[in-house]
Order: structure tokens, then C-alpha cells, then sequence
């Protein structure tokens, strides 16, 4: 499979399987795009009071 110049299958693979991961996660993204199990996210971490000196 001599395409682009790239003779060896091993090289090949790895495109394939990159664009194949790539539109996974694309089709993930939108089955999920808006759950009903997304909540926002609230921040714990408490800020600092400022003290007048």
C-alpha cells in the first residue's frame, strides 16, 4: 500500500486508528452533549476573608 509514500502497514495503522479515536470521541461527545446527569460543578475551596488592618 504505497499511498502518500508511506510503505509500511504498521504506519498506517496508527493513522487509522488516530482518525477512528477522533470520530469516537466526536460521536461520544454528542450522544452525551447534554445529560441529564451533568450538574455544575460547585468550588469548595473557600477564599480568603480580607482583614482591615
Amino acid at each position: 500500500m504505497l499511498v502518500l509514500g508511506i510503505e509500511d502497514p504498521q504506519i498506517w495503522l496508527a493513522y487509522i486508528a488516530s482518525i477512528l479515536s477522533a470520530v469516537g470521541c466526536m460521536v461520544y461527545g454528542a450522544i452525551h452533549w447534554k445529560s441529564k446527569e451533568d450538574q455544575p460543578v460547585k468550588n469548595s475551596v473557600k477564599k480568603p476573608e480580607v482583614q482591615d488592618q
